[in-house]
């Protein structure tokens, strides 16, 4: 007699299994595959009800159905509130990035403008990341060239230095940032730091949304000026005002009655999502940027813009008020997580009439071009790389290209660089850098090739499976093609190489020689099987991997700049054996630049704290050689 063998058990079964355990409580579940990776990350008023719905997946979207028959099993996080719950969740989904949840994508962190306050002049500057330093931030901004360009226009209103503490130590003259009125010059006490003070309230204040005030106070400043025939003041007075004059018209959108409001509006077509944030501050637009959350086409917009909001929030604090162009299922659990986040009250409207409703309909109206011009663009991606797969005889139309090229002077500073282009263009995210680090001749670029395809494909075998992906954009590991800035003697190069390898998946490179008099449009092209040949001088085909390759040698020729720069601009101290961060702080404090620390005597750095007699004289003997 045999024994029957019992089925597999199925997904409905094994969730049935689960609930019995189940509290009816708040918390968080995650459903698992048979490889043990989680596939969806859940949130639940009551777990109990909310996972019964699963045993029965007749009538379900059929993407939840199909999560539920390859679930195996499930793992569930109680908590003491749903808001808690909600934070959870979108902790868990940004970090383990279920494949059946919304997914935000690049998810840039944006910069912000800092007074720090921990000096007796506060400093202005930029900032990103973690806010441990005291002072007061003003933000967020959407690009670090708005920073750049507002913080430029408030030296100008305020005289506010943006020096580092170690410059400003080092000052017995005002420098050239005081020359052209861009600092007051507390350094040198140019100005007194109870008077730079009042500069700092100023810019607080405007940035803090008091512009009208602060305006106000400067142009009855420059009136007495010039009743008091102070010319000269009253002319530093108006070019202020004129500063602040532009920092406010810098946005296209301004906000009268909205003083601080974060604005999400979401569009869909063509299977594809975008969400455009907006950033208002101080009555004024400070920005905005496009998301691409990966979504199933299933999902309606107000359920992706859930999430969305969750996930974007699950680091950062919101404004005090946010603008939603759908509405949410849940927006009183939504404003009680965001609240909870703030610290503060938080609250989420989604207006019908007035200046809010035209704020997000002009957010709604970016989403919808951001997106056209997305799809508009793919489509031309797709068609160009189609046409390359025809052009050089491919099997398949490339997903990954790499296109590499080199950059020195003389055998100096010499880098490879590594461009990647696929359905969506460039994909900057993927572009890699490598110091050349073995000992070849200078100008070897052979050489210097044979080094950076090396490291990159010998590294990619060990590490990266052939079918793996980038999570977020969905970019392959692997490229399906490789272009090559040389000729034969560099796919001689790349032939030896890659022989050494032993590499799991086939790649095709391709070497692009530059044309007679290095003429665009003679290129030779150089492949395994195949004679040398150039393609027509009108072909599209041409044109593009003409773009590739220029890239390539714009990013190359970047870094290797980037680098030489850095090398010329190098503190001495930092060639000192033991001269590490705190001692170099330590230094730079105590005498203000390196070049005094060269000139210093023994005694004098003996006199340094952190710094030991034979520490002293290391430094000493080091800027003393005979």
């Amino acid at each position: 007699m045999t024994d029957t063998p019992t089925p597999p058990r199925s997904g409905p079964d094994i969730i049935r299994a689960f609930v019995r355990t189940l509290p009816a409580a708040p918390g968080v579940y995650r459903m698992l595959d048979a490889e043990g990776e989680v596939m969806y990350v859940g949130k639940a008023r009551n777990l109990k009800a909310r996972v019964t719905n699963y045993t029965r997946p007749e009538g379900l979207p059929l993407r939840i159905q199909r999560m539920i028959a390859a679930t195996v099993s499930m793992e569930f996080v109680r908590t003491e509130t749903e808001s808690e719950a909600l934070l959870l969740e979108a902790n868990l989904v940004k970090r383990l990035k279920p494949r059946f949840n919304v997914l935000l994508r690049d998810d840039k962190s944006f910069p912000y403008i800092l007074i720090a306050t921990d000096h007796e002049a506060p400093e202005l500057t930029k900032h990103r990341g973690s806010r441990r330093r005291p002072g007061h931030y003003f933000g967020p901004f959407a690009s670090a060239t708005a920073v750049g360009r507002t913080i430029a226009s408030l030296q100008k209103a305020f005289l506010l230095r943006n020096c580092s503490d170690s410059f400003y130590a080092g000052r017995t003259r005002p420098c050239l940032q005081y020359q052209i009125k861009r600092c007051a010059g507390p350094c040198t006490r140019e100005i007194s730091l109870e008077a730079y003070g009042g500069l700092v309230e100023d810019a607080r204040q405007f940035l803090s949304g008091k512009s009208r005030s602060v305006q106000e106070h400067l142009q009855a400043d420059m009136s007495k000026a010039a009743e008091d025939l102070d010319f000269e003041r009253a002319a530093l007075l108006r070019d202020r005002l004129s500063a602040l004059a532009l920092i406010q018209s810098q946005g296209d959108a301004t906000a009268r009655s909205v003083e601080e409001a974060d604005v999400f509006a979401i569009h869909h077509e063509g299977g594809q999502f975008c969400v455009q944030v907006f950033f208002f501050r101080a009555y004024q637009n400070w920005g905005n940027y496009p998301y691409r959350p990966r979504a199933d086409a299933s999902l309606t917009d107000a359920e992706v813009l859930e999430a969305f909001i969750a996930q974007f929030y699950e680091n950062r604090t919101p404004a005090k008020l946010v603008l939603i162009s759908h509405e949410l299922s849940e927006p009183a659990l939504m404003e009680e997580a965001l609240s909870s986040r703030a610290g503060r009250r938080v609250y989420i409207e989604q207006p019908k009439r007035g200046e809010k409703r035209d704020l997000v309909n002009h957010a709604l109206n970016n989403a919808r071009e951001a997106l056209s011009r997305q799809l508009a663009e793919g489509a031309s991606h797709r068609a160009l790389l189609e046409g390359v797969a025809e052009t050089f005889a491919l099997e398949n139309v490339p997903r990954r290209i790499e296109i590499y090229d080199n950059s020195h002077i003389s055998g100096t500073n010499m880098v490879g660089a590594m461009v990647v282009a696929g359905e969506e263009g460039f994909s900057k995210k993927h572009y890699r850098t490598f110091n050349i680090k073995s000992d070849i001749s200078a100008g070897d670029d052979f050489g210097m090739m044979r080094e950076v395809l090396t490291r990159r494909f010998a590294r990619l075998a060990a590490e990266s499976d052939t079918d793996a992906e980038d999570e977020n954009t969905g970019m392959p590991d692997w490229p399906d093609l490789v272009f090559i800035d040389g000729g034969a003697g560099q796919m001689s190069a790349v032939r030896e190489v890659i022989s050494t390898l032993n590499l799991p998946k086939e790649v095709i490179f391709i070497g692009i020689a530059k044309g007679e008099d290095r003429d665009a449009g003679r290129e030779k092209f150089f492949m395994e099987g195949r004679d040398a040949f150039m393609l027509p001088h009108r072909d599209p085909v041409l044109y593009y991997v003409q773009r590739l390759r220029d890239e390539a040698h714009r990013f190359a020729i970047g870094t290797h700049r980037a680098k030489r720069k850095k090398d010329t601009i190098k503190n001495p101290l930092d060639e000192i054996e033991g001269i590490g961060p705190t001692r170099k702080r330590s230094l730079l404090n105590h005498f203000g630049s390196a070049k005094a620390v060269s000139r210093a005597s023994l005694a004098d750095l003996q006199a340094v704290p952190s710094i030991s007699s034979a520490m002293a004289q290391l430094i000493y003997d080091h800027f003393n050689r005979t």
